[in-house]
Parts: C-alpha cells; structure tokens; sequence
C-alpha cells in the first residue's frame, strides 16, 4: 500500500512547497547572524593570539610579547599522520604569518560581510587544516566542529550572507569585484 496525500505522493509535496517570504527574510537574518559570528571568532582569535588577553593565550605569549601564535597547539596537540609535519613548522616564522594573516582576513571579510567567496575557502582551509592536526577527533571517528565549521563557511559564501547586515551588495558593485566574480 502506498501512502498519498490527496492524491499526491509525499516526493510531490516536497517538491511544491516553497519558502514563503517570511521564511527567506529569517533565512537571511539567520545566515547574516552566522557570518558575524563566525567572523567574530576567527577575528576574536587573532585579536588574543596578539595581545594575549588571557582568554586562550596569556599576555606573556602573546605574538606582540615574543610568542608564537602556532606553536602550542602544533607542538602540543598535532596527532595522527600529520603529527610530524604540523610539528616541524610549529612556532615558524612564516607560519606564525599566515595563521594570523588568515584569521585576522577572514574575520574581517565575514565581519564586514565583502569577500565572503575568498573568505570562505580560505576559513574552510584553515578549518580542515586544523581538524587534520587533531586526526582522529576526540569525539568522533570523523567529523567534530571543524569540519562542520569548513561547511558552514561554505554555505555562507553559497547564500550571500554577506548582503544581510553587511556590505556585500556594495562590494559587488566594485568594478574589479564586477571583473573578478572571484573577490564576490
């Protein structure tokens, strides 16, 4: 016996049902207040791995005090088949750079909303290059909070989130924006 509903297979009704209006308004609400969120923790982190404000990194290892930014979750907790590799470049210079390069550039683009496609990828990179120094995650054999984080980023560039509560529809308009659909 097959289930129907007036006459219509519940496949039919899943694919007519439309997102009412007010569904993409909070759609849009929703994904904007994700962006800004996450664009607060990559900045968040970049701000204390800097000034070491005594949240995740004290003052006395804070990069403007001499410390390292990547040097103690690489050395301390890379484990698994990359263990090696994130130990070797743990607390270089050029390491160091970039990490704090990213966040401080992903933050910002999330935060203001422009940049969102360059953002994140790279967001997603920085994510699934740190899930890969924990292999294999704690709580699950594959999955833990940086993939879903890597995904999260992507579907925020996917959706636009940029142009609620931000400036995205204005950084689109930017003639070498409009020239490299990349920068969107």
């Amino acid at each position: 016996m097959t289930t129907s509903y007036a006459g219509r297979s519940p496949s039919e009704l899943v694919e007519e049902t439309q997102q009412s209006p007010r569904e993409r308004y909070w759609a849009r609400i929703v994904f904007a207040t994700l962006r800004i969120v996450m664009g607060f923790t990559f900045f968040w982190a970049f701000v204390d791995k800097l000034f070491g404000l005594g949240y995740a990194t004290p003052s006395e290892r804070s990069w403007i005090n001499g410390g390292s930014p990547t040097k103690g979750f690489l050395a301390n907790s890379a484990d698994g088949p990359f263990a090696g590799f994130y130990k070797d470049i743990a607390g270089s210079g050029w390491a160091d750079w970039l990490f704090m390069i990213g966040l401080a550039g992903i933050g910002i683009a999330l935060l203001l909303g422009v940049g969102m496609r360059v953002a994140a990828v790279s967001g997603a990179v920085l994510y699934l290059m740190m899930w890969t120094v924990v292999l294999p995650p704690e709580t699950n054999p594959v999955v833990d909070e940086h993939v879903i984080g890597a995904l999260a980023l992507l579907a925020l560039a996917l959706v636009h989130a940029g142009d609620t509560f931000g400036f995205g529809r204005w950084w689109k308009r930017q003639p070498v924006v409009a020239e490299n659909r990349w920068l969107i």
